[in-house]
């Protein structure tokens, strides 16, 4: 009888324990972080293989309302060859007409409805469920906290799910299109990820004309893998002055290939062999980052969580900017804390407060 081990995943697991990523960091100096960015950030990048063309935005104003104190805007824009998003924006009633305010990306993670429940929408009751099992709605709280707001569905989401209305393709049923997509994407040179980043830097390129937004005061913030959306928009786009990563922090070990607990949306050929999640996150240094953890998450649980959190602070320490490195540690399940994003965003997007 043979005692050898026969699970792929196993070997999978063991692989993972032992492995070490090219560009781990592992120094302790300002000049050291500064040479360990410039080697692996574009390498990191290079991963996400090519982006899809850039098309123009050709805006459409679908609707605009008042709810909530909000004045609510719904837009389709062009985001790339031969597809379109819809894009959802909130504005602050009390803006004035010739002001100028901060504007938040906000990255909505899995889930039936893609960025309806962050951005408000709570006209029925699974979205209601939606948003108080996240405390999804970061897109309309932090609107009604001064901010301009926006979101798109990503690939795979929402109105741009080819199982849902409007689309009613029957092909992915049973099937996860966020692997689907990302099978798809790696045949033509791209990822999901390369395709997703380059609709959130078109949303961006549209919010930045709309003349209440302050192009040179942007941040983004998301949830889960509006989290891994979160991230990769902050290291593809300098535009991005503050960010806030809500429950993405773990050990690819751990939360990837033990558990099981990613998808095509979330990775690109060969990321971790060259880095560790900590150390992508850590390539955001010196930017200000702000990270969520819930106590209780049981997608990222909390003992690799902060141990991810760890090696994340002695990089910005590394770097100079452990001033810039903010911790949500909330006693909630897989959600937004959202006990220091007010002033964390006002602090550095807004020079007034």
């Amino acid at each position: 009888m043979t005692i050898r081990n026969l699970s792929p995943q196993q070997m999978f697991i063991a692989l993972a324990r032992e492995h070490r990523p090219l560009y781990r960091f592992e120094g302790e100096t300002r000049e050291s972080f500064i040479d360990w960015k410039q080697t692996a950030l574009p390498k990191v990048l290079a991963t996400l293989g090519d982006f899809p063309a850039p098309v123009p935005s050709n805006p459409q104003l679908l609707a605009e309302w008042v709810d909530g104190g909000l004045r609510r805007q719904r837009w389709i824009i062009d985001v790339q060859p031969y597809l379109s998003a819809t894009l959802l924006v909130n504005i602050p009633q009390e803006l004035t007409e010739t002001e100028k305010r901060p504007a938040i990306l906000c990255c909505h993670g899995h889930g039936p409805f893609g960025k309806e429940p962050v951005m408000g929408n709570a006209s029925s009751p699974e979205l209601r469920q939606e948003i108080d099992q996240h405390h999804y709605n970061y897109g309309e709280m932090m609107a009604q906290k001064g901010f301009v707001t926006y979101a798109i569905d990503w690939i795979g989401f929402g109105e741009r799910n080819d199982n849902c209305k409007p689309n009613h393709s029957g092909l992915g049923v049973g099937r996860d299109w966020c692997n689907l997509y990302y099978l798809h994407a790696t045949m033509l040179g791209m990822t999901s990820l390369s395709i997703n980043v380059a609709h959130g830097k078109a949303a961006t390129d549209f919010v930045c004309t709309l003349p209440f937004v302050d192009a040179n005061r942007l941040g983004v913030m998301g949830l889960s893998g509006g989290g891994t959306m979160t991230l990769w928009m902050t290291l593809c786009d300098e535009r991005f002055k503050a960010t806030e990563i809500i429950c993405y922090s773990d050990l690819w070990a751990a939360f990837g290939i033990r558990d099981i607990n990613y998808c095509g949306m979330q990775v690109a050929p060969g990321l971790y062999k060259l880095v560790d999640l900590p150390d992508l996150q850590g390539l955001v240094a010196p930017r200000p980052l702000l990270i969520d953890i819930g106590a209780n998450d049981t997608c990222f649980k909390v003992d690799t969580a902060m141990l991810c959190y760890q090696h994340l602070a002695a990089i910005y320490n590394a770097a100079d900017a452990a001033d810039f490195l903010e911790l949500d540690l909330h006693p909630g399940e897989h959600g937004w804390g959202g006990n220091r994003s007010e002033i964390f965003f006002k602090r550095h997007l807004m020079a007034e407060f």
